[in-house]
C-alpha cells in the first residue's frame, strides 16, 4: 500500500488508558500501539503536558457515564493543563453491526417513524428525533454513529468490527465521517493506515480565532445592503430544496452539562456567503455555537461581515455592525475567504471596484450524485485529502479547498462559460462556488442548476476517493 500522505504530519504523543477489554480489543490495542511507536510516535506510560491523545477501549452496547468518560474527565484525571483528544476503540461483532444497521434501515423507512424503535438506554428524551434526522440525512450508519457517541460519551472512535478476528475499522468523527480500513489489505498495512489517519487528524488545528478589525459598519449602511435580503432569500430557497440538514443540538441527543456550548458549532448544518461590493466584505452566516441558527430562515442578525484573514492564519478578520449582536461567522469563515487570494478579480457592470471572481459560496453536509460538465466544473482535492481525511474548521481543510479551486479552469478564466464549480470533502460535504451574473440574484444560479438537474445533490457523502464517469445523457455521474 503506497498511498500519498500529507507533508505536514507530525509525531504525536499518545497515552493508553484501557476501559472494557476483550481478547480482540486487547490484541488490537497492543498491535496498534506498537504501530504508533514504529512510525515515530511516542507512547506515554503517563499522560503529561505533551499528550495529544488518550486512547481507551469499550464494547458495543456499553453505557458510560460522562463522569467516567475520558473526553470529560481526562484533564482532571491526569492533572493536565490542556484537554487531550479522547479516542475510543470500540468492538462490535459483524453480526451485531448487521443487526443494528438493519434495525435502523427498517425503522427509518417508516413514515411517521415509530418512536420506540429509536429509544435507547442513556439517551435524552428527544434523542429519537435526532437519530431519525441523522439517519435520514446520512443513512443508518449515521444513526449508529450518533448512538455510539452518545452512549460512550466520546466523539472520536475507532469502530472495530470483528468477534475473534478483525474485519475492518471505521474512523468516526464529529461530523459523522466513517471511512473504513479493511484488514484484508494485510496486517502491517492495516495498522499503518490507522496510525496515519489518526496522526492526520491530530496534526491539524482549528482556525476559528476570528479578529475584529477596522471601524464599525454603520447600522444604516448594514440595513440598506442588498446582500442581506439576498442571503435571506438564498436561505429560503436552499431550505425549500432541503439542502441544509437540521442543526444537531447535542443536549437533545444526550444530556451532558456544558457539552452543547463546547461543540455545537461543529454540528451545524452548513454555511453560505456572498460578496457585497459596497462594504466591501463577504457577508456570511454566523456560527451555531452561540445560539441555534436556522439557515433556511435567517435574518440580518444571523450574518457577519468577513473582510480578510488574520496574518497568522488562525482565523478570519471581521467588521462588526454598529449596535448589532455581532456573533462570529461560521467556523468555515477562513476557507470561504482564503480561496479568493489565489483567484482572479473581475469588474462587473454597475458595481464598484475589482471584485472576487467568486460571487457566492455554499458549504453543506451533502454529496453530489451528478453534474452537467457544460455548465458545472468539478474541482478535485489533492490526493492526500482523499486518502487521509481532515475535519471541519481546520487550516488543513481550508488549505485543501483553496488548492482545489485554484486549479478550477472556470474560475481562473473569468470568461469560461461555466458559472458554477464545486469540490467534495470526503466524510464531510461539499463546497459550491458561483460566479457573477448581473441579472441573477446571489445563489440563484446554484438553485436553478439544482432544479434543472445540472447539479444533482445527494444526501450521502462519499467517504474517500471520488470519481465521476460520463453517462449517456452527457452528465458526469458519481461512480460507485
Amino acid at each position: 500500500m503506497h498511498k500519498q500522505t500529507h507533508t505536514w504530519l507530525r509525531p504525536i504523543h499518545l497515552h493508553y488508558h484501557p476501559g472494557t477489554l476483550t481478547p480482540l480489543l486487547e490484541e488490537t490495542a497492543g498491535k496498534l500501539l506498537a504501530a504508533f511507536a514504529a512510525h515515530g510516535h511516542t507512547i506515554q506510560q503517563e499522560a503529561n503536558a505533551k499528550t495529544d491523545a488518550l486512547l481507551t477501549t469499550a464494547r458495543f452496547g456499553e453505557l458510560l457515564s460522562w463522569r467516567k468518560a475520558l473526553m470529560f474527565t481526562g484533564r482532571m484525571k491526569f492533572k493536565l493543563d490542556h484537554v487531550p483528544r479522547a479516542i475510543t476503540l470500540v468492538q462490535i461483532t459483524a453480526q451485531e453491526m448487521e443487526d443494528i444497521l438493519a434495525h435502523f434501515e427498517q425503522a427509518l423507512a417508516k413514515e411517521p417513524f415509530v418512536r420506540q424503535e429509536f429509544e435507547f438506554e442513556g439517551l435524552a428524551e428527544k434523542s429519537p428525533e435526532v437519530l431519525v434526522e441523522q439517519g435520514r440525512r446520512g443513512g443508518p450508519m449515521l444513526s449508529l454513529i450518533r448512538l455510539l457517541q452518545a452512549q460512550l460519551k466520546c466523539i472520536r472512535m475507532l469502530l472495530l468490527v470483528g468477534e475473534d478476528e478483525i474485519k475492518r475499522v471505521y474512523h468516526i468523527d464529529l461530523v459523522g465521517a466513517h471511512p473504513a480500513t479493511e484488514y484484508s489489505i494485510g496486517e502491517e498495512a492495516f495498522y499503518t493506515d490507522i496510525v496515519l489517519r489518526t496522526a492526520t487528524y491530530e496534526s491539524t488545528y482549528e482556525v476559528t480565532k476570528h479578529q475584529v478589525v477596522e471601524e464599525l459598519i454603520p447600522a444604516e449602511t448594514w440595513a440598506e445592503l442588498g446582500s442581506i435580503e439576498a442571503m435571506q432569500q438564498a436561505g429560503q430557497e436552499m431550505g425549500a430544496r432541503r439542502f441544509f440538514t437540521d442543526m444537531l443540538r447535542i443536549n437533545d441527543l444526550v444530556h451532558i452539562p456544558g457539552l452543547n456550548d463546547a461543540i455545537a458549532d461543529q454540528y451545524s448544518e452548513g454555511c453560505f456567503a456572498t460578496w457585497d461590493p459596497y462594504v466591501p466584505a463577504l457577508i456570511a452566516t454566523i456560527t451555531g455555537s452561540a445560539r441555534p441558527v436556522d439557515k433556511g430562515n435567517i435574518s440580518a442578525r444571523d450574518l457577519a461581515a468577513i473582510v480578510g484573514i488574520r496574518p497568522d492564519g488562525l482565523g478570519a478578520q471581521v467588521r462588526h455592525v454598529e449596535g448589532g449582536e455581532n456573533i462570529s461567522p461560521s467556523s468555515e469563515a477562513v476557507e470561504m475567504m482564503d480561496m479568493d487570494l489565489v483567484l482572479p478579480r473581475v469588474q462587473v457592470d454597475g458595481l464598484p471596484g475589482d471584485l472576487p471572481v467568486v460571487r457566492s459560496k455554499l458549504h453543506g453536509h451533502r454529496g453530489v450524485a451528478a453534474y452537467n460538465p457544460v455548465k458545472v466544473e468539478f474541482a478535485p482535492l489533492d490526493a492526500p485529502f482523499y486518502n487521509y481525511l481532515v475535519s471541519c474548521a481546520t487550516e488543513a481543510q481550508a488549505r485543501a479547498i483553496k488548492a482545489a479551486f485554484s486549479r478550477a479552469e472556470s474560475l481562473q478564466n473569468p470568461e469560461d462559460p461555466r458559472l458554477l464549480a464545486f469540490t467534495i470533502l470526503p466524510g464531510h460535504g461539499i463546497v459550491i462556488t458561483e460566479k457573477w451574473q448581473p441579472d441573477k440574484r446571489p445563489f440563484q444560479l446554484i438553485w436553478e442548476a439544482m432544479d434543472a438537474g445540472d447539479l444533482v445533490i445527494d444526501r450521502i457523502v462519499p467517504q474517500g476517493w471520488v470519481q465521476f464517469e460520463s453517462a449517456a445523457d452527457g452528465k458526469m455521474m458519481l461512480s460507485e
